[in-house]
């Protein structure tokens, strides 16, 4: 047993990805924040599903295909699918994020 909240860093320079299970072609992993943003013009386009969850801390969440950020405050999550494009807008200082990715293919029974 472990706890998300275990060893988090006092500052985090860079953000740290800590794969927690990874299995038949689903990953979840913690992501630690502190004031980080997707580079400016960079957007993520994934092959895979992903759904995060916001445990702690405040960021924005900016889709190609709309017109302003979304703000994610403790709590809110959502889905993102396959090639829609995001960036992060920011971070507020220790932002933890719960992020799950599985396969746009169906996984097997």
């Amino acid at each position: 047993m472990d706890n998300l909240f275990t060893d988090l860093p006092a500052a985090v320079p860079d953000e740290i990805f800590t794969t927690l299970m990874s299995q038949g072609g689903v990953r979840i992993e913690r992501i630690v924040s502190d004031g980080q943003a997707t580079p400016a013009g960079r957007w993520y386009d994934q092959d895979d599903w992903e759904w995060v969850l916001l445990l702690e801390g405040e960021a924005g969440l900016r889709f190609e295909d709309e017109a302003a950020d979304r703000a994610l405050r403790r709590g809110d999550y959502l889905p993102i699918a396959p090639h829609r494009r995001h960036r992060v807008t920011f971070t507020a200082p220790r932002t933890v994020w719960l992020a799950v990715w599985w396969p746009a293919e169906p996984l097997p029974s």
